[in-house]
Order: structure tokens, then C-alpha cells, then sequence
């Protein structure tokens, strides 16, 4: 029982859509409406407004940090750190606010490994600027962190609860980037800061 309240807690902090949120409350259109209709930040960066999508991605990310954080400080034992930050990242995937049909998860998962080992996440996070600024694909850089993640959580923590979360989220993350994969593969992928555009696909 504990189990399953800390991942329904989880759960409902990660299913919190700040780009749905951030774009009401700043007048723009939904995210769901343009570009790739992710409700991530770099989705919301194409509608043009820089401060929307900082706001999304600071927004995306705390919530996964709080949830461990918040976990962490009532004294809550590794593995079920681990349910609580993982459930928060399938929160943001599929929300219950929007019918189950959320993001890719990489602002979270972010937030959930600095929660888990700042150093984890700090290392992630450097695959991801390193790759984004050589290329400016948003979603080559997720997914070689994704691929990196699992390696340096290992490396860093060794075997355990959090290594589990953290391959769990990796393998969820390239899944719902299959689609960027065969962009990248065509040469067809949008680069970091592409005005929107209307959605063509769901």
C-alpha cells in the first residue's frame, strides 16, 4: 500500500502540464495545436516566445525534482525514491489531465536524476547541451543522454533501485522518440528554435 501511494503521489505531480498551463496564462496557443504537438519546451519554443518556454522547461523539471526531494525529506527509503521519481516521469508522459496524452519526458527525467544524485544528473545534463549545441537537434541530444543515462547512473550508484528507475525511463524515453528517430534518418527533423508550424500529425 505504501508502494502504490507513493507512486499515485508520484504520479499526479508528474501529470502537472506546465506547457499547457504556462501558454494559458501567457495567451498563446496550446502547444498541442503546432509543431510536433509535444507539450514540451522545445515544443513550446516554436510558437516563438522564449519566456514560455523557459517557464515550461523550469516547470517540467521541478516537478520531478520535488517529488523526489519532498519523498526524501519524509524519509523514504532508496526503492521507494525510486517509485516516486519514476512514477512522476509517467506522470508527464501520460497525464491524467489531458486524456493520457503527455510529453517525452526529458525535462522530467532530468529533474528526477539531479533528485536522485546531483551528479547523475548534472552528467546527463552535459551529454544533452554538449549534443544540442553541435547539432541543435533537442531530440538527438534526448536521445544520447537516454542512451548515456543508464551507463552513468551504473557508473555513479551502482546496481540497485535507482538504476532500474533510471533504465526504465530511458527505454521509455527513445520509445516515444521513435518518430524523431526516422526524421533524423530522413533528414527531416525541426532544429532547436523553428517557428511553429501547424500540426500535421498527432
Amino acid at each position: 500500500m505504501t508502494a502504490f501511494l507513493c507512486a499515485l503521489c508520484g504520479y499526479l505531480v508528474g501529470s502537472i502540464p506546465f506547457a499547457v498551463l504556462v501558454s494559458r496564462a501567457m495567451g498563446l496557443p496550446d502547444p498541442r495545436s503546432y509543431g510536433s504537438g509535444n507539450i514540451g519546451a522545445t515544443n513550446v519554443l516554436r510558437s516563438g516566445n522564449r519566456v514560455a518556454a523557459v517557464l515550461t522547461l523550469a516547470g517540467d523539471a521541478s516537478k520531478g525534482w520535488i517529488a523526489v526531494l519532498v519523498a526524501r525529506e519524509i524519509g523514504l527509503p532508496g526503492d521507494l525514491l525510486a517509485v516516486v521519481g519514476f512514477s512522476a516521469f509517467v506522470g508527464h508522459l501520460f497525464p491524467v489531465w489531458l486524456r493520457f496524452r503527455g510529453g517525452k519526458g526529458v525535462a522530467t527525467a532530468a529533474g528526477v536524476l539531479i533528485a536522485f544524485d546531483w551528479r547523475l544528473g548534472i552528467a546527463v545534463l552535459a551529454v544533452w547541451a554538449v549534443v544540442a549545441a553541435a547539432t541543435r537537434y533537442s531530440s538527438l541530444a534526448a536521445i544520447l543522454a537516454a542512451v548515456a543515462a543508464p551507463g552513468l547512473a551504473w557508473w555513479l550508484l551502482g546496481p540497485g533501485p535507482f538504476l532500474a528507475a533510471v533504465f526504465a525511463m530511458a527505454a521509455l524515453i527513445l520509445l516515444r522518440h521513435r518518430a524523431n528517430i526516422a526524421k533524423l534518418l530522413r533528414g527531416e527533423e525541426s532544429r532547436i528554435g523553428e517557428k511553429k508550424a501547424a500540426r500535421t500529425a498527432p
